[in-house]
C-alpha cells in the first residue's frame, strides 16, 4: 500500500514539474510545428503575443490547396498545441480593420519641444536616467552628475567625484545608485536619499560606458569600451562578482528583468545576450545591414529590441532568437533609444536635431509615425514613464580648433552656459 502510495505521488510531481521540463519552443520550431500540422501549408505570419493570459506563438498558415488560412498557436513554455481555428473571409477582414485603426492610431501623437530646462554648467554629457518614481532626473556631467526635478527643471543635488561618467543605474530596493565612470575605469557607489557617494569600485576592464541594474541577479554591470569586457558587481555589497569577456566593443545594453541581458557589440555589429547569473555570453546575433549600434531598447511584452545603427537605420530584432524582424531609416548620429510602455511608442534621438517616434502598426510591422525637431546634439534621452515625455540633453558649440599632428579631428568647444535640457511631449 506504501509503495503504491510512493508511485502516485512521484507520478503527480512528475506530471506537475514537465511543463518546467520542456524546452521553450523556439520561432523556428514553431513553423517547423505548423508545416507538420498543416501539411503542405505556406506559413503568411508569425507573432509572439499573449493569448488569455498564456504567452504562445500565433501563426498564419494557408492550406496547400490555396483555398483556407489555419491559425495555430503554439505554448511557447512547452510547444503544446493550444488551438487551430479556420480563419474565415469575415474574420480576416474584422482582423484587417483592427490593423487599420491600429495603424491609424498609430500616427496619432503630436509630440514637440515643449520646454527647456537651462541647466549650464561646465562639462559635456553622455546618458541620463529618469527616476519617475521619486521624480528625479539624473544628467551624467563629465565629472559629476546633476540631479533635477522632470516636472520643473530645478536642480536637487549633484553628484561629485564622477570622471569620465558616462551613465547611471538605480537599485532602489537596496537605496544604492551607481554611475559608470569612463575616465577613472571606476563605478561610483551613492546613496539614493542624500546622494552621498559611499565608496569606488575599480571596474575589470578600462573605460566602462553603459552600466545597468539587473534585477533578476541583484547585480549591476558596466559595460567596458576598452576593456571588451563587461563587470558585475553585487548591488547590496559592492563587491565584484565577475568578469565577462565580449569579444568587441560594447556600447548600450539592456535587461529583460527575468535573466537577459542584451548588449549592442559597436564594432562587430551584432548583439550579444548574455547569462547574468553564470556569467556567459549565451548567444551572438549579427545585424546586419547595421552598423556601429549604439542605442538599445526593449519593448519585454512583444519581445521585441530596438536598435539604433551609425548607418541610420533603427532595426527592429526578435528578442527571442534574435531574427531582424524590420528596420527603418532615422536620423544621423544616433546614441539612444527608449521604449515607453505606456503608449507603446520607441523614440530614437539623433545628433543631427532629430526625434524619431516609431510605434507598431500590425504584427512585426513598425512605421514611423513622427519626426520632431529638437537640436543639433541632442543625441541622447531618456523617457519619463510617469508623464510619457522625453528629456534630451544638448548645448551649442564653437566652431572647431584646428587640427593638430596629435588630434587630426578635434571637436568643437561647448559654448559656456547652453548646456540645456529639451522637454518632448504631447502638446
Amino acid at each position: 500500500m506504501l509503495r503504491s502510495a510512493r508511485v502516485v505521488l512521484i507520478g503527480l510531481l512528475l506530471f506537475a514539474f514537465l511543463p518546467l521540463m520542456a524546452e521553450e519552443m523556439t520561432r523556428q520550431k514553431a513553423e517547423a510545428q505548423a508545416r507538420r500540422d498543416v501539411a503542405g501549408g505556406k506559413i503568411l505570419s508569425v507573432e509572439r503575443e499573449v493569448e488569455n493570459g498564456k504567452d504562445v506563438w500565433s501563426l498564419d498558415v494557408r492550406s496547400a490547396d490555396g483555398k483556407r488560412v489555419i491559425e495555430v498557436q503554439y505554448l511557447v513554455a512547452t510547444g503544446a498545441l493550444v488551438s487551430r481555428e479556420e480563419e474565415t473571409p469575415r474574420k480576416q477582414k474584422q482582423e484587417a480593420a483592427a490593423d487599420k485603426r491600429a495603424a491609424g492610431s498609430a500616427k496619432s501623437p503630436a509630440y514637440a519641444v515643449t520646454g527647456r530646462f537651462a541647466l549650464g554648467g561646465e562639462g559635456g554629457w553622455d546618458y541620463l536616467m529618469c527616476d519617475a518614481a521619486s521624480r528625479r532626473l539624473f544628467v551624467s556631467r563629465s565629472t559629476h552628475v546633476m540631479v533635477v526635478d522632470p516636472d520643473n527643471g530645478k536642480i536637487l543635488g549633484d553628484i561629485p567625484g564622477t570622471e569620465g561618467v558616462h551613465g547611471i543605474a538605480l537599485a532602489p530596493e537596496f537605496n544604492r545608485g551607481f554611475t559608470s565612470n569612463g575616465r577613472s575605469s571606476s563605478v561610483s557607489i551613492f546613496d539614493l536619499s542624500s546622494l552621498k557617494v559611499l565608496s569606488q569600485v575599480k571596474t575589470t576592464g578600462d573605460n566602462p560606458d553603459a552600466i545597468l541594474y539587473e534585477p533578476f541577479t541583484k547585480r549591476v554591470f558596466t559595460f567596458n569600451g576598452r576593456g571588451k569586457n563587461a563587470t558585475a558587481i553585487e548591488a547590496e555589497s559592492g563587491a565584484v562578482a565577475g568578469t565577462i569577456s565580449l569579444g568587441g566593443k560594447p556600447e548600450f545594453a539592456t535587461s529583460d528583468g527575468s535573466g537577459r541581458v542584451y548588449v549592442n557589440i559597436e564594432d562587430k555589429n551584432e548583439v550579444l545576450v548574455l547569462d547574468p547569473k553564470k556569467l556567459t555570453v549565451e548567444a551572438r546575433w549579427p545585424l546586419a545591414p547595421c552598423e556601429e549600434p549604439t542605442g538599445m531598447a526593449l519593448d519585454e511584452t512583444k519581445k521585441r529590441l530596438f536598435v539604433g545603427c551609425g548607418n541610420r537605420l533603427l532595426m527592429i530584432v526578435n528578442a527571442t532568437d534574435g531574427h531582424v524582424v524590420g528596420q527603418l531609416s532615422i536620423g544621423d548620429g544616433n546614441d539612444a533609444v527608449a521604449f515607453d510602455a505606456g503608449t507603446g511608442l520607441v523614440f530614437a534621438s539623433n545628433g543631427d536635431g532629430t526625434l524619431t517616434l516609431v510605434k507598431q502598426a500590425a504584427p512585426d510591422v513598425y512605421e514611423i509615425v513622427q519626426t520632431v525637431q529638437t537640436q543639433k546634439s541632442a543625441r541622447t534621452l531618456a523617457i519619463d514613464s510617469k508623464t510619457h515625455r522625453a528629456f534630451l540633453p544638448a548645448a551649442k558649440f564653437g566652431p572647431a580648433p584646428s587640427p593638430t599632428p596629435e588630434n587630426a579631428r578635434p571637436r568643437p568647444s561647448l559654448v559656456p552656459g547652453s548646456f540645456e535640457i529639451l522637454v518632448v511631449g504631447a502638446p
